[in-house]
């Protein structure tokens, strides 16, 4: 191997073992107002499905899926089978897959903190607009903005968190984001509860309270510090030194220090990141930038979260138990993310994701039987089938909770070098927020079509990418960020991948 091989990544040689430091009030203060930003994605995928089970919102804006709704006899699988309502949903994950692509120069450019300025004050203004809306199309002019919100936040958080945190603990302060969004969900899960009693304009209460993360995320952005890595990326050196320091908590920090120095002359030598990253020397980092986000999708999650209410209330339950039974899986999903951030940095990445998709392929098993036994075309489950199917969907919440739903976002943003690493991250979150859209758009239909297939459907995927974890992601755990180039040649299958450059 040529000796100049390893400047293909961030850093000449590894200076792990001599990095200095402590963790300091600081930096975890700082991490907890960035990670606000994921309460954004968090709000809306659990307002949406509460808010488009609203009768008052579907007679405004979706009067005929309010008429099929009321309809006594038809098929228990498709109440909701309306491509319109699917895409109020969808709308806005095709506006964040537009924007976390633009987001990705100006958090090069600008740094992290100006991305997640501008995604809250769009966030502010798509609330604004939903709350107030008169017609459909006021509706996804809304939906829109709040997309181009979530894609500069969702963009630049993850790695400010990743760039934030001291090497040791980076993947439970990188989870902060993943908290914020589960608590996102409960909280609107919540508020949807409480809204659906006040008639007629519950749902515009639900959908303007958007703006309470809006503004949190906004004004924690205005006093936010920069990244270390990011001052010295656009030449502010000093700066960039003193504010290391700052967050480590000591002047002993040369060696990380010299790591994103060596690290930012490579970035500031490479005009087209987009470009760059299709090189066969990028080549590990560009997949896990695809597969993790759209194996995070085909967990099925988003389609339990999103449709929860809708989905129970097929099963039989009725309005106010079903928005009850998402409550209850959104507070699951926020409880089981703390199981992860306290066991990520001590039993690794790997670990969590495979025992996570083992745990996930056997729920979605059982509630298929359940459903395919019990459940036929214009027949309600029982009570003590419903409890367990409720019982069994938490249980699959809580998997991913510790596995997929935080790791989704935290692997990613934590493998890629200085040079790529913006647009890396873009190519996240825009594949996240395409398959986010696509399933969305599809998952109605997919439910009428497949029906209780449609939990074997995602079944077979979970199989797919604990397979996928196990064979090709390395474990990541306390690798300094820097240093991951190292990490892939050492690797059984990508140093064949990388040997020849």
């Amino acid at each position: 191997m040529a000796g100049g091989s390893f400047t293909t990544g961030s850093v000449a040689k590894e200076r792990a073992e001599q990095y200095k430091g402590r963790v300091t009030a600081y930096v975890i203060i700082a991490c907890i107002v960035a990670a606000t930003g994921g309460s954004l994605f968090g709000y809306d995928i659990g307002i949406s499905g509460g808010v488009t089970s609203m009768d008052d919102f579907l007679q405004d804006f979706f009067p005929s899926v309010y008429r099929h709704k009321m309809h006594a006899h038809e098929n228990n699988y498709c109440k909701y089978d309306n491509q319109g309502l699917a895409a109020f949903t969808s709308s806005l994950y095709i506006a964040g897959l537009v924007a976390s692509l633009v987001a990705s120069p100006i958090t090069r450019k600008y740094g992290r903190r100006a991305s997640i300025i501008g995604g809250g004050i769009s966030f502010l203004i798509g609330s604004a607009l939903n709350a107030s809306a008169v017609n459909l199309a006021m509706l996804i002019l809304g939906r829109v903005m709040l997309g181009v919100g979530i894609g500069f936040g969702n963009q630049a958080i993850p790695l400010y968190l990743s760039e934030m945190a001291p090497t040791h603990l980076r993947g439970g302060l990188n989870m902060m984001f993943q908290v914020a969004t589960t608590f996102g969900i409960f909280t609107a899960n919540m508020v949807n509860y409480g809204t659906q009693k006040i008639r007629p304009w519950g749902w515009r209460l639900s959908l303007g309270l958007a703006a309470v993360p809006a503004l949190l995320m906004t004004v924690g952005g205005i006093f936010l510090p920069e990244t270390p890595n990011s001052l010295i990326e656009r030449g502010l050196q000093e700066r960039g030194r003193k504010l290391l320091e700052k967050i480590r908590g000591t002047k002993e920090v040369d060696a990380e220090y010299q790591d994103m120095v060596d690290a930012s002359e490579l970035a500031n030598s490479i005009q087209h990141p987009f470009r760059n990253i299709l090189e066969r020397r990028y080549r590990p980092e560009l997949v896990m930038a695809i597969f993790m986000p759209t194996f995070q999708i085909l967990t099925g999650i988003n389609s339990i979260l999103f449709y929860a209410p809708v989905l129970f209330q097929s099963m039989g339950f009725k309005g106010d138990a079903s928005l009850y039974s998402s409550a209850l899986t959104g507070g699951v999903l926020a409880f089981s993310t703390f199981i992860s951030i306290a066991t990520v940095d001590r039993l690794g990445r790997r670990a969590l994701l495979i025992s996570g998709g083992i745990q996930m392929i056997t729920c979605q098993v059982i509630v298929a039987i359940i459903l395919g036994l019990k459940f036929g075309q214009n027949q309600e489950l029982s009570k003590s089938y419903s409890i367990l199917v409720v019982v069994v969907i938490c249980l699959f919440v809580v998997a991913f909770g510790w596995s997929w739903g935080p790791l989704g976002w935290t692997v990613p943003s934590e493998i890629f070098p200085l040079e790529i690493r913006s647009a890396g991250q873009s190519i996240t979150v825009a594949v996240n927020l395409l398959f986010t859209f696509i399933i969305a758009q599809a998952f109605l239909a997919l439910l009428c079509s497949f029906k209780f297939g449609i939990f074997l459907f995602f079944a077979g995927w979970i199989t797919i990418m604990t397979i996928f974890v196990f064979l090709f992601l390395p474990e990541t755990k306390g690798i300094p960020i820097e240093e991951m180039t190292f990490m892939w040649r050492k690797h059984w299958f990508w140093k064949m991948i990388l040997s020849d450059n």
